[in-house]
C-alpha cells in the first residue's frame, strides 16, 4: 500500500512537471508573438507614411518617376509580407519574406531620399520635413521592437532547445522562432538617412 501511495505522489509530481514545463512553453511563444504584433503595429505606420512622402516628392522630382514607383512597389510587397508573417509569426519562411521586403524597401527610400538631396525646394517643403522627422520616429521605434522581438524568439527557441523542455516541445509541436535578422545585400544594410 505504502509503495503505491509513493507511486501515485510520483506520478502526481511527473504530471505537474509536465504542466509546469509546457505552459512555460507555451508563454514564451505567446511573448515572441506578442513582440511581433509590437513590430506590425510600427510596420503599419511606416507603411502609411510612405505614400504620403512619395506623394510630396512626386511634385518636385518629377524626373524621378522609376525611383518613387519603385518605393511605392517596395512598400506594397512589404505589407504583403508583413500580412503573411503577421498571420503566423512562428513561420520561419513567413519572417525571412518580411526581412526581405524590409531590406528592399528600407534600399528603395534610401535611394528617393539620396536622390533628392538634389531638389533643395523639396528638402525645404514643410509636409516633406514632418514626414520625413514621423517616419524618422517610426525607424527607432521598428528598430527597438525588433530588438524586442528577437530577443523573445531567443528566450523561446531556448527554452525549447534545452533539456527538459526539449522534451516536451518536440512532442508537442512547438517550432523554433525565426530571428529578424539583416539581409546579406550591404546597400540594404545601411540604415535610411533621413536629411531634408
Amino acid at each position: 500500500m505504502f509503495a503505491m501511495i509513493v507511486l501515485l505522489v510520483l506520478l502526481a509530481l511527473l504530471v505537474f512537471w509536465a504542466v509546469g514545463v509546457y505552459n512555460r512553453l507555451v508563454s514564451l511563444r505567446n511573448r515572441f508573438k506578442n513582440a511581433f504584433s509590437q513590430i506590425d503595429v510600427q510596420l503599419k505606420r511606416r507603411y502609411d507614411l510612405i505614400p504620403n512622402l512619395v506623394e510630396v516628392a512626386k511634385g518636385y522630382m518629377q524626373h524621378e518617376r522609376g525611383t518613387l514607383e519603385a518605393v511605392i512597389s517596395a512598400r506594397n510587397q512589404a505589407v504583403t509580407a508583413n500580412a503573411k508573417a503577421g498571420a503566423d509569426p512562428a513561420d520561419a519562411a513567413a519572417v525571412q519574406q518580411l526581412a526581405a521586403a524590409e531590406g528592399t524597401l528600407t534600399a528603395s527610400l534610401g535611394k528617393m531620399f539620396a536622390l533628392s538631396e538634389a531638389y533643395p525646394d523639396l528638402k525645404a517643403n514643410q509636409n516633406m520635413m514632418q514626414l520625413t522627422e514621423e517616419l524618422t520616429g517610426t525607424e527607432n521605434k521598428i528598430a527597438f521592437s525588433r530588438q524586442a522581438y528577437n530577443d523573445s524568439v531567443m528566450q523561446y527557441n531556448t527554452g525549447i532547445q534545452q533539456f527538459p523542455g526539449s522534451i516536451l516541445a518536440s512532442t508537442f509541436g512547438f517550432h523554433p522562432g525565426e530571428l529578424l535578422q539583416a539581409t546579406e545585400s550591404a546597400e540594404e544594410r545601411k540604415a535610411v538617412k533621413v536629411s531634408f
